[in-house]
């Protein structure tokens, strides 16, 4: 079997000579039946970019001068409930705490974690409530600057394998899985997943992505701790930790869903192409890549199979809004459900957009105009045509972050 060493390949960059694409750029090869040699290609990178609702924070920040308060025992976040804790940092005025993804505001369940995180690394004022263990209530305010550390760790990041929904019955039925209540009568279809863009798809069985391995996370250096909780060699995901103060908050923010605010976020990882063996499990396809439908209602139990050929092929990544068919009615429908909030008062921003679907799908009087695609299934012995209405996954952000690491790798900024 043909090989090389990552010393070999470091080399190359060192000299400008390496041979380094995106997996979208390399795909686009294979399926052109212009695919590079082993001996051509030296380095893919691999992303991905969706909802990965196991994400939590780890911050220290100052609330008050020493010894107005005990240690706290109640923290709150713009309302987002936080673990006082592990440090009990007795007297210091400050405060250690866990802050999950996927926690709701008291009074908003829409609004959550990565609502919040997004908003602290975009440099807005947090209102801070802390009750402590000695009766004491202390109100303040901090933003970005006031926080001493704030470190990302994801229990379980980008999956290898994810599985599609709709709803055969009658009724709708709310999830995390669709940006709102999904309606029945197989009258849509939401998904996750990159394809044959996500890193694990293209390593199997992980060859090269290994405990201790450098990646990007939200485009800051973060490392891999591990498999995630709930990873199996069937169904791969990963535990990613990095510093949240070196993040883009372009690439993770607040996703709503119909059970609350969710946490999306964007991974990139390097495949050096040392082996032959690796070098065939980067030629992986989207019409390769299964994807198992289910019933939302019993998740583990599939009623058909697809693949992301079907679910991505040559579908619109973004919508176009037309503000000349916006009639503004009295409560706007997209405004309610956009997942990222990126669209409000005839505005749409693209740069919080998530090229969901939803405002395409759900806008009555058609102002966003946006190919999300239908798939073909066949589900209880008949063949069905449903609609994609929600995607919870953006491949558009994932290449993105790819062009970043390979820019990175090719300067000297990100080392293998």
């Amino acid at each position: 079997m043909k090989k090389r060493d990552l010393n070999q390949i470091n080399e190359k960059i060192d000299n400008g000579e390496a041979n380094i694409y995106t997996a979208e750029e390399f795909k686009k090869l294979i399926k052109e039946n212009n695919a590079p040699s082993f001996e051509e290609v030296d380095v893919v990178t691999t992303g991905t970019c969706g909802v990965m609702s196991g994400t939590a924070a780890i911050l220290n920040f100052i609330v008050s001068e020493p010894g107005e308060f005990i240690r706290a025992e109640n923290v709150y976040l713009n309302g987002v409930p936080a673990y006082a804790g592990p440090c009990p940092n007795e007297w210091l005025g400050e405060v250690d705490v866990i802050l999950h993804g996927t926690a709701h505001s008291i009074t908003d369940k829409n609004y959550g974690g990565g609502f919040l995180l997004k908003e602290i690394m975009e440099g807005k004022s947090i209102d801070v409530r802390v009750e402590s263990v000695d009766g004491k209530i202390i109100e303040n305010t901090i933003t970005r600057d006031d926080i001493n550390r704030a470190q990302i760790i994801g229990s379980r990041m980008a999956f290898k394998n994810y599985t599609a929904f709709t709803n055969p019955g009658s009724d709708a039925v709310s999830s995390i899985f669709a940006a709102r209540p999904l309606e029945g009568n197989l009258s849509g279809l939401t998904f996750s997943g990159c394809g044959d863009l996500n890193p694990l798809q293209n390593d199997i069985p992980h060859n090269v992505i290994k405990t201790g391995k450098k990646v990007l996370l939200n485009d800051a250096e973060a490392f891999i701790l591990g498999d995630g909780t709930r990873s199996n060699p069937q169904k791969p995901n990963l535990m990613l930790s990095g510093d949240l103060i070196q993040m883009d908050p372009y690439y993770f923010g607040g996703f709503k869903t119909g059970e609350g605010g969710e946490i999306f976020n964007t991974v990139a990882i390097p495949i050096p192409v040392l082996t032959e063996e690796i070098y065939n499990n980067l030629l992986i396809q989207d019409k390769d890549v299964i994807i198992p439908v289910a019933d939302i209602k019993g998740r583990h139990l599939p009623l058909t199979e697809t693949n992301y050929n079907e679910l991505w092929g040559d579908y619109d990544l973004r919508p176009q809004y037309s503000s000349s068919k916006c009639v503004e009615c009295d409560v706007c429908e997209v405004e309610k459900i956009c997942p990222t909030n990126a669209f409000s008062q005839k505005r749409l921003d693209l740069s919080r957009c998530f090229g969901c679907g939803m405002c395409a799908n759900f806008c009555t009087h058609d102002a966003f105009n946006m190919n999300t695609g239908n798939v073909d299934l066949r589900i209880n012995d008949e063949d069905v045509n449903i609609p994609i209405i929600c995607r919870q996954s953006d491949r558009l952000r994932a290449n993105k972050l790819s062009l970043k690491l390979k820019k990175k790798i090719k300067s000297g900024e990100f080392k293998l």
